[in-house]
């Protein structure tokens, strides 16, 4: 069966929405179905425009869509990408998953394949945290956390976090990330798989 891979994003000023699409390529390279999402923005739209790189951001990706409670169903392997707040997720992304009490009522979140990624401003900003608070939610659903462990030497070259890849805001997008994310969701794909 192919995996159709949902990946679900949020970003402030394009750090995750970097490591969104770096991810979908590589998705994209393995044969499966990917669909690339944004969750919804709930900061009110005056505050957006009221900060330059906010709004150039919101510009950029306007016609990427959001994702809907029928992906979720579509998909059998989620990736999330989310901005670190405070040591847990983005509110946005939170307001997103908040959405899906009847799919998770249902059963339709179970026995799916998930991995998160995540960003900050600084090197310990919290990243590590934040993944476990998506993991926390992922236990609930019955998902199957597929964290990339230490199973590449990518991920040692990128900081060394076990439970998904994060990134420092600002830092470049050079070819260790690129390795990293791609080992990441390559691995979450190759999960889906078997168990699809």
């Amino acid at each position: 069966m192919t995996v159709k891979l949902a990946i679900v994003y949020y970003s402030t000023y394009g750090t995750n929405y970097q490591m969104a699409s770096i991810a979908a390529e590589a998705a994209k390279a393995t044969g499966a179905q990917v669909r690339l999402l944004k969750a919804p923005e709930t900061a009110p739209r005056e505050v957006v425009a009221g900060v330059d790189a906010w709004q150039a951001q919101a510009e950029k990706t306007a016609d990427i869509p959001v994702a809907t409670v029928e992906d979720m169903e579509w998909a059998n392997a989620y990736l999330f990408s989310a901005p670190t707040r405070f040591s847990v997720m983005a509110s946005q992304m939170r307001a997103f998953i908040d959405t899906l009490g009847g799919i998770w009522a249902k059963g339709g979140l179970a026995n799916k394949a998930v991995s998160s990624m995540t960003s900050a401003q600084n090197t310990h900003g919290g990243q590590e945290t934040t993944l476990i608070s998506l993991y926390t939610t992922i236990m609930h659903w019955g998902g199957v956390i597929v964290a990339p462990g230490f199973t590449d030497e990518s991920i040692f070259k990128t900081g060394g976090n076990p439970y998904g890849y994060s990134h420092t805001q600002g830092a470049e997008f050079d070819e260790a990330a690129k390795a990293s994310i791609g080992h990441q969701v390559r691995r979450l794909i190759e999960i889906a798989g078997k168990l699809n």
